[in-house]
């Protein structure tokens, strides 16, 4: 059966869904998406992607189409129509469209576009590839200067991803000047020899991931030493684990960068345990 999806006001099979041909999102990238996850029929984090939807709409000068309240709703709704237990809700809001191409934004009062999906993804939280770890190569990051906007402007991190799987493995870790940003749809961690996780400062060099926040808040609370600063491609191949995370791989390890085993080679013990923490209390707050 087609799915039930959601735009511009309008629960629709996705066979009959619409979007202007000269919608700003898809001529020019000028939108906004996040992805939120469900575990047990439930939205895991909504409050965190919710707000960062209202900062990527804000740091764009775009309205919100709706309020937090009917997004909730939305989500809800969506969940319940296409009976999903484990899974993913996208939704994303472009500048809409006023009838014809052109650079300029479009006058104040043109409506935006919001559309939202569902991803069907039974036993999400028990993916089998978080106890074999992920491969990935480093490139360098080409994307604009941005990044903490949270845009549908995908297209170098969707390379990254297919130069990964050419190089045979799973994902790629961007480096600039040196350092490594994130990575295509993921922040990237290291764990030093001491028990320290490492990863990068906030900026507008990475995007602000909710799991990110999550994650480091759970780890301090656990008493494990957090350091937000730069690191290297050689540091992370020398460090005692390597793990990525993101809304819909949760915490993910590491076990390999270009080539070079992190450590032995295994799932640490550290991304086991900080996995294991963010699935349990993020379930337990799951709306």
């Amino acid at each position: 059966m087609p799915r039930t999806v959601y735009v511009n006001g309008e629960y629709l099979p996705e066979t009959e869904a619409r979007v202007s041909i000269f919608d700003r999102g898809f001529l020019f990238a000028d939108g906004v998406y996040e992805v939120t996850s469900v575990l047990d029929g439930k939205l895991i984090d909504f409050d965190g992607h919710a707000a960062r939807l209202q900062r990527s709409l804000g740091e764009l000068q775009m309205a919100n189409p709706t309020t937090r309240e009917a997004l909730l709703e939305i989500h809800r709704e969506l969940v319940r129509r296409n009976d999903i237990t484990d899974g993913l809700i996208y939704l994303q809001v472009t500048r809409g469209s006023d009838g014809d191409r052109d650079f300029v934004f479009p006058a104040d009062d043109t409506p935006p576009t919001i559309v939202l999906f569902t991803q069907d993804k039974p036993g999400l939280a028990d993916n089998p590839v978080a106890r074999k770890g992920f491969k990935i190569i480093s490139i360098e990051d080409q994307r604009w200067a941005r990044r903490d906007i949270k845009t549908v402007q995908l297209l170098y991190p969707s390379m990254g991803k297919m130069m990964a799987r050419a190089a045979g493995c799973d994902d790629a870790w961007m480096v600039e000047d040196g350092f490594v940003t994130e990575g295509t749809s993921n922040n990237a961690y290291i764990v030093t020899q001491d028990g320290t996780i490492v990863t990068r400062q906030l900026s507008n060099d990475i995007l602000h991931g909710i799991t990110r926040a999550a994650v480091l808040r759970f780890a301090r609370e656990a008493q494990i030493r957090v350091e937000e600063r730069p690191f290297t491609i050689e540091e992370a191949q020398a460090a005692r684990e390597a793990f990525i995370t993101s809304a819909s791989a949760f915490v993910m390890p590491v076990v390999e960068i270009d080539g070079k085993p992190v450590s032995d080679g295994n799932v640490g013990k550290m991304a086991t345990r900080i996995r294991e923490i963010y699935l349990e209390e993020m379930r337990k707050a799951a709306v």
